[in-house]
């Protein structure tokens, strides 16, 4: 046990923490949150700025070619001082192709091939990498305007955008803090149940799980400690039920032996003899009876217990049952009764295993036919449910006419050992395991179980209930 508590805890050192997994999962998704958010802001303010410059580039644009037209074509200087008083890169091209003016302006038009529109028209190209925007305008006597600006996505924008890129940094840095603490929050309460999981596995009990932490976790905790109750009253049960079963062997073993010694010793002579030898194997009938449960309820309770569904004539499986019943309860003096459908119904056939089923009957009938005192009724019935039976389920039944169960016996009556250690010593018992194996051959069947009062015989009955469909 420890060696398998240490490799679970070796285990879980090599996986990551929740917390861990948690904060870098939440820490990726604000970081890519602040990626795609500043890709398109800053996408967005680019297009914001070349709005903007295009908007006042052909304004200035359309003032600018007003003045020319207005002005005299011949006058150079007039041309060359409006060209000055433009902020913007501005250049012309003369009748005779001359292009002058700014640097870029002349850059720019060259890279367009140098246009002669008959219209004004916006452009846009690339100079030395830069993106430049250009207004052309035509003019008299075949004349062209043209003024041209770089973008500048980080110009007057620039404070905006850093602005919100601290805010976004600000706000990664409060969703980190945010992921820290929810992680915290989650796998704290998940450490603990994992360690009381541990102090379990390891064979120590009592120990239960702080209910804490969002609900999901809440409810692991909770059935953490459900399992943990569960655990320690099923190992409680069998104690109780070891303890049961040492005392009902060391019975029957100390009868043996004291009889066996006295027939090894010459004590015990003749008729003493014999009736030594009737106790000896009266008391390894019982342990063999012992025995037997035992192995049945391991079988049972086996991977490989086998089931063979057949349909199978519950009338004859009943008669069959009776007729050996029967014998054996009018040798205890009991009124043994069978009850069955009319013959005209016909057979009453369900899917179940003959065998398994027998074996119900036979425990059932057992335990009933111990409690029962002579001259008492004991009924082993066969019915269908619902007024017509064509759909309802089977119903095999035995009632007794012993000292019946109290509702407290009825809720426990399937538990091994239960009513044995409650009863010894007061009325007649078995081996305590009789009607604990009748459950888990019913269960093993598909069918169901139960038990109530008799009220006609006024003892208890047993009924099981096998469906018809398969």
């Amino acid at each position: 046990m420890a060696m398998r508590t240490g490799a679970m805890r070796a285990m879980a050192t090599r996986r990551h923490s929740v917390a861990r997994q948690t904060g870098w999962a939440m820490a990726a998704v604000v970081v890519l949150a602040v990626l795609v958010s500043a890709l398109i802001t800053a996408g967005l303010v680019g297009s914001h700025a070349r709005a903007e410059t295009r908007h006042s580039l052909v304004l200035q644009a359309d003032q600018a070619a007003a003045v020319l037209d207005a002005a005299d074509p011949n006058d150079v200087s007039t041309t060359l001082q409006v060209l000055r008083r433009q902020r913007t890169p501005t250049a012309w091209r003369a009748a005779n192709g001359v292009v002058r003016g700014a640097a870029l302006a002349r850059q720019a038009y060259g890279r367009l091939g140098q246009p002669q529109p008959s219209r004004a028209a916006s452009r846009q190209t690339r100079v030395d990498g830069r993106l430049v925007l250009v207004e052309l305008r035509p003019l008299s006597r075949n004349r062209v305007l043209v003024m041209a600006r770089e973008v500048t996505t980080f110009g007057p924008e620039a404070g905006f955008l850093w602005r919100m890129l601290a805010g976004l940094v600000a706000g990664l840095l409060v969703a980190g803090l945010a992921a820290w603490w929810l992680s915290r929050r989650i796998s704290g309460p998940l450490r603990d149940t994992a360690e009381v999981a541990q102090r379990l596995a390891a064979g120590e009990r009592g120990v239960e799980v702080p209910v804490d932490g969002p609900r999901e976790v809440a409810e692991v905790g909770e059935s953490v400690n459900a399992l943990a109750a569960s655990l320690e009253r099923s190992e409680g049960r069998q104690r109780e039920f070891l303890m049961s079963v040492s005392h009902e062997l060391r019975t029957p073993l100390t009868a043996i032996r004291g009889f066996g010694e006295a027939l090894a010793d010459g004590v015990t002579m003749g008729e003493q003899a014999r009736r030594a030898g009737e106790t000896i194997l009266a008391e390894a009938g019982r342990l063999e009876r012992l025995v037997g449960d035992l192995l049945e309820l391991a079988r049972v309770g086996a991977v490989d217990f086998s089931v063979d569904v057949a349909p199978v004539d519950l009338r004859e499986l009943v008669e069959a049952a009776a007729a050996v019943w029967a014998e054996r309860a009018r040798a205890a003096g009991v009124d043994f009764r069978l009850e069955v459908p009319d013959p005209a119904y016909g057979p009453v056939v369900a899917p179940t295993d003959p065998v398994r089923l027998r074996q119900v009957v036979d425990g059932l009938a057992e335990n009933a036919l111990r409690v029962t005192p002579a001259g008492r009724p004991l009924v082993l019935a066969l019915g269908v449910e619902g007024p017509s039976g064509a759909d309802g389920a089977c119903l095999v039944e035995v009632r007794d006419g012993g000292p019946g169960l109290s509702e407290e016996d009825r809720e426990v009556a399937f538990e091994r050992g239960a009513l044995h250690d409650r009863y010894r010593g007061v009325r007649r018992v078995g081996t305590g395991l009789g009607l604990a194996l009748v459950k888990a051959l019913v269960d093993g069947l598909g069918a169901t179980i139960t038990v109530e009062p008799a009220p006609l015989e006024g003892g208890t009955a047993f009924t099981v209930r096998l469906p018809r469909d398969p």
